[in-house]
């Protein structure tokens, strides 16, 4: 049995083995059921740090089988017992949270801080969790003489939840929390780049007393994920990645009469007008587009400059530009990703768009692996494939637009609708557009417009597929159906039709 080396023990960017990224299923950590194996990258050096398990329908019917056994003991145990086990997981993700950092960081190619951010994003996630069941309790009300209805909100059943590998540890915890304090039995199928993150805190989970079986991992690519749309035993699969791959999981999955709600990709606009103020504007553009190096769905790729505000152009490039490689941002995921990166930017620069800063090439003095570092494109059109297309990387493009209903309309007319933002001093011009922009999260001079729970995460159009948001009240309504009971213990005197 080839297992992964937990705890995790790097404490720096120098490569370090993680072992082998097998399941967890039913509480033990296994082989795939076909014996094969795949090899795990650190992007930061571009050398083998492990390998994961290549799982297929096998191994899905074999996490099946063990969530099908633990979760009538896991539904059954009291909302606020299963709390407190979510509690000690909580605790233990504190504990761990350096760990889980540096393991992110390895597997991802992020810089550390952004990998610690995203683990402590993620416990945030799971302090929401521990609270919400008796938040989302429907209460009970007399209705008419001697006649009372309440609601209560009841497990699924076996559910499971496909992430990508931006974000190791923040993505799942939209997901896990709350479906484990709905009562569900969760599978879990990580990124088959980034496997490792999630296993140790699955791990974790069960160090903290939860129930071996009640949440699992499944490792491997798309025969893992079609076998999950498929099982008929799986009542809701939740979905996050790119557009195109959303579309199939959702059509797959609603097909066969089960709950989805997809999250796929986006295309987010800064609309940035004369009034706002130069200093944050460029701070925060630079650190939305760049942050991550560009790998997020919440990246602004897309600055509408209106109008005159070419001061605020240059000191976005000037601050961009002083981004140090491999300490300030880190890597891209893989190389086929950075070619694909590097085909926009040429792309675009032969349609007519001007090269402010070119990242192509820039890399750490006598590193390996994959890098592409800020690059920004001036004289972009909302037709060019830079300027509509999901990049996936730290580059931004610039559209100018003469007036802010102009700017709006190109935000709108794009077919995402992640992420909006406006950068202005006054509140009018912020109500304005903020009122107009078609973006399920919108932001007034902030780049990253995430909302922090208990506000819910998800966007608009072709950024979402499905209904409801994936965290907050919605991501627990997902993951539960609602029980109305209607009670009457005797006859009323004074009867109406109710009764």
């Amino acid at each position: 049995m080839a297992t992964p080396i937990f705890p995790f023990p790097a404490t720096s960017y120098a490569l370090t083995s993680a072992g082998a990224a097998a399941h967890r299923i039913g509480g033990n950590f296994r082989d795939a059921a076909s014996g094969a194996v795949r090899e795990v990258e650190n992007p930061r050096h571009g050398a083998a740090m492990g390998s994961v398990a290549w799982g297929d329908a096998a191994d899905v019917e074999a996490a099946v089988a063990a969530a099908r056994a633990a979760f009538p003991g896991w539904r059954d145990t009291p909302p606020k017992a299963r709390a407190q086990i979510l509690h000690r997981w909580r605790v233990l993700l504190e504990a761990h949270t350096d760990e889980l950092a540096w393991l992110a960081s390895h597997e991802n190619g992020k810089i550390v801080s952004e990998a610690r951010a995203s683990v402590e994003k993620g416990i945030e996630c799971l302090e929401f969790a521990v609270a919400v069941p008796n938040a989302q309790n429907g209460g009970v009300m007399e209705v008419s003489r001697g006649i009372s209805c309440e609601v209560r909100q009841e497990p699924l059943g076996v559910v499971a939840g496909v992430v990508p590998f931006n974000f190791p540890a923040m993505v799942p915890m939209w997901m896990v929390p709350l479906a484990l304090a709905a009562g569900n039995a969760f599978i879990l199928k990580p990124s088959e780049k980034v496997p490792f993150t999630a296993l140790r805190m699955a791990q974790l989970a069960e160090e903290a007393g939860l129930p071996a079986g009640v949440l699992q991992v499944v490792q491997g690519g798309q025969p893992v994920v079609e076998a999950l749309c498929d099982h008929p035993e799986i009542r809701a699969l939740a979905f996050v990645g790119s557009t195109r791959v959303a579309k199939l999981v959702y059509s797959r999955t609603t097909a066969l009469g089960k709950r989805c709600l997809a999250l796929g990709g986006a295309k987010n606009h800064l609309v940035v007008v004369p009034d706002a103020d130069p200093e944050m504007t460029a701070t925060n553009v630079v650190a939305s587009s760049m942050g991550s190096a560009g790998q997020r769905c919440m990246a602004a790729s897309v600055m509408v400059a209106v109008g005159d505000v070419q001061h605020i152009v240059d000191l976005t490039v000037a601050k961009a530009r002083a981004i140090r490689m491999g300490e300030d941002i880190g890597t891209i995921i893989d190389a086929e990703a950075v070619t694909r990166i590097e085909r926009f930017i040429e792309d675009a620069v032969q349609r007519g768009a001007k090269l402010l800063l070119d990242g192509r090439g820039q890399r750490p003095d006598g590193s390996g692996g994959y890098w592409v570092g800020p690059t920004i494109l001036d004289d972009v059109t909302a037709d060019m494939p830079a300027g509509c297309d999901e990049i996936f990387g730290p580059v931004l493009s610039i559209i100018r637009a003469r007036t802010l209903d102009q700017a709006i309309a190109i935000e709108n007319d794009n077919a995402y609708g992640n992420a909006a933002a406006i950068y202005t001093s006054n509140g009018g011009t912020a109500e304005y557009a903020i009122a107009r922009f078609s973006a399920g999260m919108c932001g007034v001079n902030i780049g990253v417009p995430v909302p922090r729970e208990p506000f819910a995460f998800g966007g608009w159009n072709d950024s979402r597929i499905g209904h409801g948001d994936i965290t907050g009240a919605d991501g627990y309504r997902f993951w539960s159906q609602a029980r109305k009971v209607t009670t009457k213990w005797a006859l009323q005197k004074d009867a109406t039709w109710m009764s």
